[in-house]
């Protein structure tokens, strides 16, 4: 039977696997683990509201917490629910609230229940939990989740205790993400590691998914190198948009066109991948004349916003060039 779970623990995804089992494997939110297990130790929790952006830590957080309260008891005290599957109103006056109130005769404290993306719930889903969560505080406490605080009505937010997850810090990250390379015994070299930092922004969802994907796709004992990073993820490499903003620079449209195509072609990169390289690769260069900035980042804002809607590949391409080319008409520019 050991052996069987061993098996089966081997075939999950990276991000469930190495989901951390306790607050104490919860990386880069140290503020948020720290006050929550002093609400726990003074027996005062209140009802939880995590909010922020995904691969943060939000649902890792909570399951440890409720592991570390509930222990081998966990599947009886706690009610799991993904509000943006289960979202209508019908779930809530039946699921959660058949759960809510009842009370378990031999164990002590209150039951927990996990509302994961409830900022995909409908309104009339959240008006009935609001009642319920007033009614049910005496033995029950509810942890909501959301990506985004302001698709949850005010009377819902006031009657939780908030916390706002912040993008996770490189070394919380490469902290973590040694720790997976050590026990799956991966192979990667240093400019892989920047690059896979890089590319995360702050999501540890994102790093592990990578880094699995990675690792599937190289021999055994086969490096992992900075150039497959970038093939997993699908996004532009610094040094070839270095090479499409000196072309649009130094060259004139047609080779700039020609050069920013290429690339895209051979690399499979996507022109809003591309914008936001060059925004910052932009933030390098000194202006003499800031307007000149502003009027560039606005054009490239305009395309940004366009390219969502549906737009042309060569059109947007055009009019990035052109957004370039047209802001610095005039303009000496000095590599900061």
């Amino acid at each position: 039977m050991s052996l069987g779970r061993a098996t089966n623990r081997e075939n999950l995804p990276w991000v469930e696997k190495y989901r951390p089992t306790s607050l104490d494997e919860v990386y880069g939110q140290n503020e948020i683990v720290n006050t929550v297990r002093k609400f726990v130790e003074e027996g005062k929790l209140p009802h939880l509201l995590f909010y922020g952006p995904p691969g943060t830590g939000k649902t890792s957080t909570i399951i440890a917490l409720a592991k570390e309260i509930y222990g081998k008891n966990y599947h009886n005290m706690v009610l799991e629910l993904n509000a943006s599957d289960d979202r209508g109103i019908d779930v809530v006056r039946n699921q959660v609230k058949d759960f809510a109130s009842t009370r378990q005769i031999f164990s002590k404290g209150f039951k927990l229940i996990i509302l994961d993306e409830a900022d995909a719930m409908t309104n009339a889903a959240q008006n009935s939990l609001r009642r319920i969560i007033e009614k049910y505080t005496k033995n029950t406490r509810f942890c909501i989740l959301a990506n985004y605080a302001y698709k949850l009505t005010p009377a819902l937010l006031s009657r939780c205790t908030r916390f706002r997850f912040q993008p996770i810090g490189p070394a919380a990250i490469e902290q973590r993400m040694n720790n997976v390379i050590i026990k799956e015994n991966i192979k990667i070299d240093d400019a892989a590691k920047k690059a896979l930092l890089k590319v995360s922004k702050g999501d540890m969802r994102r790093v592990l998914n990578v880094l699995q994907a990675s690792k599937a796709a190289v021999e055994e004992n086969e490096e992992i190198t900075e150039e497959l990073i970038y093939d997993c993820c699908g996004m532009c490499r610094p040094g070839d948009v270095k090479k499409i903003l000196k072309s649009i620079l130094e060259e004139d449209f047609t080779s700039a066109y020609y050069t920013m195509n290429k690339i895209c072609q051979e690399k499979g990169v996507a022109s809003v991948d591309i914008i936001e390289e060059i925004v910052l690769l932009l933030e390098e260069y000194e202006l003499q004349n800031e307007e000149t900035r502003i009027e560039m980042l606005t054009k490239l804002s305009d395309i940004e916003y366009a390219i969502s809607k549906g737009g042309n590949t060569k059109v947007v391409h055009s009019a990035i060039i052109s957004a370039i080319k047209t802001s610095f008409e005039n303009e000496s520019t000095v590599a900061a």
